[in-house]
């Protein structure tokens, strides 16, 4: 080969090299704009069906039980009662299942994994009304007999990540970690945590989601939320009550999930 063909191939390759970066880079971008027309979507959807759905209970004719159950001060009190319902549950399903699911990913404790996973699939396994109701005549017809027996059917979806999310991280990268001379605590906040968060966060948003819908059943044990028009629909045969219950469920699990979205975003970690 002469010397002249040199340049000609380095040029060659500099150029195939640009056309395989540029589809690359083509992805990432068209990943990232389907991202942020999800992100501005689901809010977008939520209020216009928001909307329509306030339009219609101004100018509804409804009957005096359907006026007292849709009353705005009766909507707004369920409504923020399945809030706290679902933001407690949540706080207490993150503050057990991600440091479970980093214990039983460390040495000595691996072990104990496939059980403690096993005995959280029977608990999402069990019917959530079921569960709910158990868990009532047990400890009482409550709020936070509602929260226990949500926290453990929301458990799994985030502990399951967390093992998962961990053990795909690659051992080459904790190993060199270690080579230079961090602590296990070290590597695991600034190495394995971190490259971990994207599968954490997506059992996080499936556990919000979760607990949202179950948290309807709450209204059985006494507990509120918005579970109360659904089961004031079907008893008293009020249809607008029963779709406004449902509907107004749907786009809160909207909402949260669009949060979880958000979270899942903003944590993962620059160039993942």
């Amino acid at each position: 080969m002469s010397v002249t063909d040199t340049p000609v191939r380095e040029a060659v390759d500099v150029e195939a090299s640009g056309a395989e970066a540029a589809p690359r880079r083509g992805a990432r971008s068209r990943l990232s704009r389907e991202q942020a027309i999800l992100l501005a979507g689901i809010p977008l959807l939520v209020a216009v069906t928001l909307g329509v759905w306030v339009w219609w209970r101004l100018t509804a004719d409804l009957d005096s039980i359907e006026a007292r159950q849709l009353a705005w001060g009766t909507l707004g009190s369920l409504t923020w009662r399945h809030i706290e319902i679902t933001l407690v549950t949540t706080a207490l399903v993150l503050v057990t299942a991600i440091p479970l699911g980093v214990l039983l990913t460390r040495r000595g404790f691996d072990r104990a994994a496939p059980l403690v996973v096993g005995v959280a699939n029977t608990g999402q396994a069990a019917p959530a009304i079921g569960l709910v109701v158990l868990f009532a005549i047990w400890l009482g017809f409550n709020f936070w007999t509602a929260v226990l027996a949500f926290t453990l059917y929301g458990v799994l979806p985030v502990l399951r990540n967390t093992i998962v999310g961990l053990q795909g991280v690659d051992r080459t990268l904790v190993e060199a970690g270690r080579g230079m001379g961090m602590s296990a605590v070290a590597v695991l906040f600034r190495i394995e945590l971190p490259l971990a968060v994207p599968v954490i966060m997506a059992g996080v948003r499936t556990a919000l989601v979760l607990v949202v819908g179950v948290a309807s059943f709450a209204t059985f044990i006494n507990a509120g939320g918005l579970g109360a028009l659904i089961q004031t629909g079907i008893t008293l045969f009020r249809t607008s009550v029963l779709v406004s219950g449902g509907l107004l469920i749907a786009l809160l699990a909207l909402l949260v999930d669009w949060a979880g979205r958000v979270l899942e975003t903003v944590a993962r970690p620059k160039g993942l």
